[in-house]
């Protein structure tokens, strides 16, 4: 049975370490027959969560602001999977997709008791060094907090300079993680 899978890239390069990561993924996933929805964040206008708990009204727009995360929330809403991919900034994922992960609080604000979307997450991310320790205690803390399962990770060190990430085995352990699901 084929999943319904979220890519939030968020990434602000196009055609950067990241998106060659997500490419694989992407090629792994709808080659096992899954959907697969990307969103490339940085190309989007996504505002910040202003923290104001009036979310959830509308299911149909869940969020007060209405920006591009309208097109984001039906698709996450179906989602069985969502990726979270990124480059490692500062030690962390990119204010991109930070910025659209608290947005879909709104979406927890549809049910009066704030449950959670169940879903299964992958995390993809690619990095000038080696230092994902914070990003992955933090992951880890979310799917946790979330009731998310963590389907795998793919964290590519050593790829600073756009291209970087050609020929690396990342690639095709992104491309067998995407093609695993089923």
């Amino acid at each position: 049975m084929s999943k319904k899978i979220l890519i939030l890239n968020g990434s602000p390069r196009k055609n950067g370490n990241t998106a060659a990561l997500v490419k694989a993924f992407a090629e792994g996933a709808e080659s096992a027959g899954n959907i697969v929805s990307e969103f490339f964040l940085d190309g989007m206008n996504i505002h910040g969560c202003r923290g104001c708990s009036g979310g959830g009204r509308d299911p149909e727009s869940p969020c007060v602001q209405k920006d591009d995360m309208e097109k984001i929330y039906p698709v996450y809403m179906e989602a069985d999977i969502v990726v979270l991919a990124s480059p490692l900034y500062y030690w962390f994922i990119s204010g991109q997709l930070k910025c659209a992960l608290d947005r879909l609080y709104a979406v927890t604000e549809i049910s009066a008791e704030h449950k959670r979307p169940i879903k299964e997450s992958i995390l993809l991310m690619a990095a000038g060094g080696n230092a994902f320790e914070e990003t992955l205690y933090w992951y880890e803390n979310l799917e946790a907090h979330l009731g998310w399962k963590s389907l795998g990770k793919v964290l590519c060190g050593g790829v600073m300079g756009i291209g970087d990430i050609e020929g690396n085995e990342k690639l095709e352990e992104a491309r067998a993680l995407g093609a695993s699901i089923c």
